[in-house]
């Protein structure tokens, strides 16, 4: 069996570089830091290679034109993975490429911004894969990630926390939280727990019972 599948327990988060909105370049570095593989999606690789950073595998559809061998040349050794599905986005690709190689958690940077479609995408599939995968996208605004069921986390005053539902979550109890939901449902476009914040210093707790809740730490 080759290096490539070993499972791999207590690592750090590979990090997925996608293709919309940059993010600070300090953010960047402190993900980089400690992340034992660094995958870029499709075109991104341009933006990312200008930044001098060590890349380890390129992957996307590579559709219009793109001569992804150029980069070989300049980023030695990097693994290129050419993915011809249409049904998945290239994040969607990526999150299955890191499943297979045995990772259990993804940052993403770059996920969000330019086009409202795929940022909508981004931020939405990562619960289909939140039972294989811990994914947390990061911009410079947020950190987005799903919810396990129960959810313990110390917090100071006035954080801004959104409940976002990625279609109906029900079930939703809360403490410490400026809005409290007692046993209530969320539903995207019905109703969701957009700019709540915590209470008090001190811990955080959210439960729920069905679907797929994001937490979005917000800060501006």
């Amino acid at each position: 069996m080759s290096s490539h599948h070993i499972v791999r327990d207590d690592q750090e988060p590979a990090l997925i570089i996608a293709n919309g909105e940059a993010c600070n370049i300090d953010l960047m570095h402190q993900l980089l830091e400690w992340s034992p593989l660094v995958v870029v999606l499709d075109s991104a690789i341009d933006r990312v290679l200008e930044l001098g950073i060590k890349i380890d595998v390129l992957l996307g559809d590579f559709d219009r034109g793109f001569n992804s061998e150029k980069y070989k040349e300049l980023q030695y050794p990097l693994e290129i993975i050419p993915y011809s599905c249409q049904n998945s986005t290239d994040l969607e690709k990526a999150f299955h490429f890191l499943i297979e190689r045995g990772h259990k958690m993804a940052n993403v940077i770059w996920a969000t911004g330019k086009r409202m479609d795929h940022t909508l995408n981004n931020i939405t599939c990562i619960a289909k894969f939140s039972q294989q995968l811990e994914i947390v996208l990061f911009d410079d605004y947020s950190k987005i990630f799903v919810l396990p069921k129960t959810y313990k986390k110390w917090y100071t005053k006035d954080t801004v926390i959104s409940l976002m539902p990625i279609g109906k979550v029900e079930g939703i109890t809360t403490k410490n939280l400026v809005y409290p939901l007692q046993n209530d449902s969320l539903e995207l476009g019905v109703r969701t727990g957009n700019s709540n914040s915590v209470l008090e210093d001190g811990i955080v707790e959210i439960t729920y019972e069905r679907g797929h809740l994001l937490m979005m730490e917000c800060w501006d």
